[in-house]
């Protein structure tokens, strides 16, 4: 089996990493590839190794030289995230396909670096007033922080259509159903049999 990448790109908020969590959970054949990020843990919640690497600046910066991410990006400033090619190659050797949770220009690269084996998904907000509802209810922003997001955001829906699906979430069962089905035929499996 020749591995393949899903990517699940959207503006924070949009749901995208609720809808990976949930393709995981309902489909095998699927492994996370897991970012690499120079910013602080959220709470306790988050976990090196399984929800970010998280590495200092300076290491980041040494494996950028190292050109061992399939891209990065300075996300904010001061805060770098990106996808490292070990991480893909883990999830292949597996014999699994490689899901990914990444920003919208890091989404857009690794399609470009992966061309056919990679599907992109665009996770869209109903509204950017939704959108930033969503935000101040996860109650892990400060207002200036949910601010800068919901800019960026609105520069970031003007990419949607450079990707190869666009799923509403306006509602989180129909977004579910509408991912799993893409995916599915994406690898190529049928859907009664995950």
């Amino acid at each position: 089996m020749q591995g393949k990448l899903i990517i699940f790109s959207a503006p924070s908020g949009a749901g995208k990493t609720t809808i990976v969590k949930h393709l995981l959970n309902v489909n095998p054949h699927l492994g996370f590839s897991i970012s690499a990020c120079t910013r602080d843990k959220r709470g306790r919640n988050e976990t090196h190794g399984k929800d970010y690497y998280f590495i200092t600046p300076e290491d980041f910066r040494q494996k950028i030289e190292n050109n061992e991410f399939v891209e990065w990006e300075e996300v904010y400033e001061g805060a770098f995230y990106g996808t490292l090619k070990s991480e893909i190659e883990r999830i292949w050797s597996n014999g699994k396909h490689a899901i990914l949770d990444v920003d919208v220009k890091g989404g857009l690269h690794i399609k470009e670096f992966y061309r056919n084996r990679a599907l992109a998904v665009f996770v869209k907000p109903p509204s950017i007033e939704a959108l930033a509802q969503r935000l101040e209810a996860r109650a892990t922003d400060s207002a200036s922080s949910i601010s800068s997001r919901v800019f960026k955001a609105k520069f970031e829906l003007s990419f949607e259509d450079k990707f190869d699906k666009v799923i509403v979430n306006d509602n989180l069962e129909d977004a579910f159903q509408k991912s799993e089905k893409l995916v599915n035929e994406f690898i190529g499996v049928e859907d009664n049999v995950i």
